[in-house]
């Protein structure tokens, strides 16, 4: 993920700094310093992959020699304590190669300081960090005077203004988002905070306890004390405007609680005063917003901006799936889905639900599909149905490898979400009402990137199709946006999975999708695939061992290995290559340079491609097998059955691709799946780790990571999945935060009322459990009308979605279940996500439980309707009917052997209940109903039967 880094700061002699030194540091050159008469060797210094004096038009020409220009900026400064120049640093987004990469920073130092008349001094870093990724930034040694062929002049006092530091640090990240879209990589810097405030929050560096011991030496002691002033420098920022600290938690959280905001303050403070102010003035601000107590007791706070961005969402995605403009006609579908019949491809109940849903006409449509469930192909169908109607249809992710599956599997034109909202900025691409926009894998999208994408849509009066799986991996980015609005709005679940070949993993992948994690888990050690070794180290060794075998025994097949971190990954993918190079099925190696470093590559080797290029036509994420390698060049059979050839100069984002990490899978389908268990997995990543394959999947752990299979189980199991703030059940109310560690801080301003009541987490269970009863009884209702037998998975569903549903109210299953016996048009209504009747149906049943008046009331009301029925019944000649109606009354009037209340208050509505009032006295209601029906030992009455 790309992150943002603008730094500034001043070399100055007064804190014993040589300009000559500083640039022989950064430039990893050796350097003669005429003023100390001393050289600066720091040519042995590495990842230095860029350096060059960029002149300003009147510059003496000799100042490109880095020499002659600071020699020159050391004799202009007499002063002790001069200010030698000002250095500038910033992060260079790592999903960029090198020659874009430089190309970034050399417009930028061109267009913000060199055309401003400043000499440049620019060195690009690719250092490597330990976990194998590159972390690229950019020094850029700035001189302070005017300058002319002459030499230097006066200094330039407009230079050192802060609101034009504040310039460029909104200009980087514009710049930099600008150049991410152009080349459809789907990260972002996150700067709205710099639109809305002009200041954005410095990360610090990490100082670690050797840097600490090192900091009487020079370049460390620069760096901690550099550490320590951003540090301070946030702080000051943050007590000035607590906006800062909000917007920057909300960026990947929606909610946050007082220690998150704690450990936050204290990583952007310096020093206990600081921090203590800086907790005071962001629990003082207007802009901080109580939400209530979460299901673990803590105090939860959110944003005003994060409410206001999710009362948008959710008020446009009501808009929409209110209005009706995309209708497709009955011809239309007959014709989409006989030329999908023709193809060979016959939808199953439930992709024809989820199909007749999307092309109803609403302007949302929602689909939740578990993984394998052949989500793509009914998007084929729908899209032939919506082209035939004159919709232009048009496909979105997040990734560009998720964008690449939605096209390939749909046939549906994609592209990712990044791209199109760049292509919106320059005001191309606009959605008009004729669009139908279908976005796939929604579940990875944050709240801010739905709710600008929904607002635009429903703006234009297009249509959104929203299609993912709100269970697999969680949004980088604050909030679960999909989830909320598919609680919100009818959708359609497709649940029978397709993708693996046996039934018993099918039914695993179900399990994995419904967070029974363990249960699936049971399932797989069972059949033998889950495999334990004593240290990971050994289960890496082992997975490998049992790849191996299965591509020697299986070479045609597909297959993948899946690790969660890159160091794994790492490991794996050098392991993996070994065996290949031991059974002599490579080729000769080639030393290259990859954007992850040095890299051997042959042909045969399995590759990854790292970044989305046009030119080339690959993803993100894309594999293949190299054909040809050179030091200078690559060609490829990509798995989706083309052939690219490359030069490395201009594309060397490639890596080793036996092995991949979790999140470059989803979406991934192979035959054979190999996952190594580590205790960063959660119960997200494992589903989408154990649902990539079609014939077979292994599961390795080590026991230094994991004691047991039921340590295994709980940690594979834990929930990470991300909340909104519209969640919580407490709306905001005018009060002061609660007393704790924040004991002496200035109380809270009256915080604000979301226009939009929040239910709580455990009502939003309730009605989750409410509607996955209602999905399981109605799959079951329907093959009994089919004149069917109802499916064991079926079966097994409803009997689990009960057991659930009784935790929360033990006469919820009863009480529903009649209810849609009496009306069948609620259970459709509740199974499609529209569950406010249901629960005012449990409401009153429940008012009912507890109040014999109201149970008095119905019992009436039920035994007048019966008997209504049995009368027609009888007059019809159909005294079978009839019989059942009274068997039915029978039932009743037996059941006020257990409800004396109500028998009591029956009493006086006799007559209402039909009962002869002459009967013996002493006889309880529920005796003379019966009596009445013929049904006990005295008369037969009234109803000739």
């Amino acid at each position: 993920m790309a992150i943002y880094h603008f730094s500034a700061k001043v070399i100055s002699r007064a804190a014993g700094a040589s300009a000559v030194a500083a640039a022989a540091y950064r430039s990893a050159s050796r350097l003669r310093d005429a003023r100390l008469d001393r050289s600066h060797d720091f040519s042995n210094k590495a990842g230095v992959v860029h350096s060059e004096v960029m002149l300003p038009d009147g510059a003496p020409a000799e100042w490109s020699d880095r020499e002659a220009l600071w020699n020159a900026v050391e004799a202009a400064e007499v002063r002790r304590d001069a200010q030698l120049a000002r250095e500038i640093e910033f992060a260079i987004p790592r999903e960029m190669d090198k020659a874009d990469g430089i190309a970034l920073a050399r417009d930028f130092v061109q267009r913000e300081f060199v055309d401003r008349g400043m000499v440049a001094d620019l060195n690009v870093h690719w250092d490597m960090g330990a976990d194998g990724l590159a972390k690229p930034h950019a020094h850029v040694m700035l001189t302070m005077r005017s300058a002319d062929e002459e030499g230097f002049g006066a200094k330039v006092r407009d230079w050192n203004r802060t609101a034009l530091v504040e310039h460029w640090r909104e200009a980087w990240a514009d710049h930099v988002n600008t150049r991410l879209a152009e080349l459809d990589i789907e990260a972002r810097i996150d700067h709205r905070s710099l639109e809305a405030q002009g200041i954005e929050l410095e990360p610090q560096h990490k100082i670690g306890p050797a840097a600490q011991r090192m900091a009487d030496e020079g370049l460390e002691a620069d760096r901690l004390d550099e550490h320590r002033e951003i540090a301070r420098s946030n702080g000051e920022r943050i007590i000035g405007d607590p906006r800062l600290a909000l917007d920057a938690i909300t960026r990947q959280q929606a909610t946050f609680t007082e220690r998150d905001l704690a450990m936050f303050i204290h990583r952007h403070s310096d020093g206990l005063e600081q921090f203590n102010e800086a907790i005071g003035a962001v629990h003082a601000s207007p802009d901080l917003v109580a939400l209530g107590k979460d299901g673990h007791g803590f105090d939860r706070f959110t944003s005003r901006e994060m409410l206001e961005v999710e009362e948008r969402l959710i008020r446009s995605s009501a808009l929409m799936a209110e209005r009706e403009r995309h209708g497709v006609s009955d011809r239309d579908r007959e014709r989409a889905r006989a030329q999908a019949e023709a193809r060979g491809l016959s939808l199953s109940g439930e992709q024809k639900d989820a199909f007749e849903h999307l092309t109803e006409g609403k302007d949302l449509g929602v689909v939740v599909g578990y993984a394998g469930t052949g989500k793509s192909a009914m998007l084929g169908v729908a899209r032939e149905a919506w082209e035939s109607a004159g919709y232009e249809v048009r496909g979105l992710a997040l990734s560009g490898i998720a964008a690449e599956n939605l096209e390939s599997g749909s046939g549906i034109a994609s592209r990712t979400i990044a791209s199109l909202e760049h292509a919106w900025s320059q005001g191309r691409d606009e959605l008009t009402f004729r669009d139908v926009l279908v976005i796939d894998e929604a579940g990875m999208i944050g709240s801010r990137q739905m709710e600008r994408v929904l607002s635009a849509a429903q703006d234009a009066g297009a249509k959104v199709v929203l299609v993912g799986d709100p269970e697999q991996l969680q949004a980088i980015e604050a909030g679960a946006a999909f989830r909320a609005i598919a609680e919100r709005h009818p959708h359609v679940e497709i649940t029978e999975i397709r993708r693996q070949q046996e039934a018993w993993q099918r039914e695993a992948t179900r399990q994995l999708a419904t967070g029974r994690t363990a249960e699936a888990l049971e399932a797989f050690d069972a059949h033998g695939r889950v495999h334990v070794a004593e240290t990971r180290v050994q289960a890496r060794e082992d997975l490998v061992d049992r790849w191996d075998a299965d591509r020697t025994a299986a070479p045609d097949q597909s297959r993948i290995i899946l690790a969660h971190t890159n160091d794994d990954v790492r490991e794996l993918n050098l392991l993996a290559r070994n065996r290949l190079r031991q059974a002599a099925a490579l080729g000769l190696d080639v030393d290259v340079l990859s954007e992850r470093g040095d890299r051997s590559f042959a042909a045969g080797d399995r590759i990854m491609f790292l970044k989305n290029d046009r030119g080339l036509g690959v993803k993100n994420g894309m594999l293949g097998e190299i054909v040809e390698v050179s030091p200078s060049r690559m060609s490829v059979h990509l798995d989706a059955g083309r052939d690219v050839a490359f030069d490395l100069k201009d594309y060397n984002q490639v890596d080793h691709g036996y092995a991949a990490t979790i999140h470059k899978a989803q979406g991934v389908t192979v035959d054979r799946t190999h996952v190594l268990a580590t205790p960063g997995l959660d119960r997200h990543g494992t589903y989408v780790a154990l649902s990539r394959h079609r014939g077979q999947v292994d599961l390795h752990y080590g026991k230094d990571d994991f004691e047991s299979t039921d340590h295994l189980a709980r940690g594979l199991s834990r929930e990470r999945a991300k909340d909104m703030a519209t969640d919580f059940a407490e709306a905001a109310e005018p009060k002061a935060p609660k007393r704790s560690i924040f004991s002496g801080f200035k109380p809270a301003a009256p915080a604000r009322t979301p226009e939009i009541a929040p239910m709580d987490r455990g009502e939003i269970a309730r009605r989750r459990a409410i509607e996955r009863h209602a999905r399981a009884a109605a799959d079951v209702e329907r093959m009994r009308a089919r004149g069917l037998p109802a499916l064991a998975h079926q079966r097994q569903a409803l009997d689990q979605a009960r057991e659930a549903l009784s935790k929360s109210d033990r006469y919820a299953v009863r009480d529903l279940e009649q209810a849609y016996a009496r009306e069948p048009g609620l259970l459709a209504e509740t199974a499609g996500g529209r569950t406010q009747r249901a629960v005012r149906v449990l409401q009153l049943e429940a008012e009912i439980r507890s109040n014999p008046a109201l149970r008095a009331e119905r019992f009436v009301e039920r035994w007048q309707g019966l008997e209504r029925q049995r009368a027609a019944l009888w007059a019809d000649g159909d005294v079978a009917g009839a019989s059942r109606v009274r068997e039915q009354m029978g039932a009743m009037a037996k059941s006020l052997e257990r409800d004396p209340q109500v028998d009591s208050l029956l009493a006086n509505r006799r007559r209402e209940l039909g009962i002869d009032l002459e009967l013996r006295r002493g006889l309880s209601v529920g005796d003379s109903l019966t009596q009445y029906l013929g049904l006990g030992r005295g008369r037969n009455i009234g109803l000739g039967l």
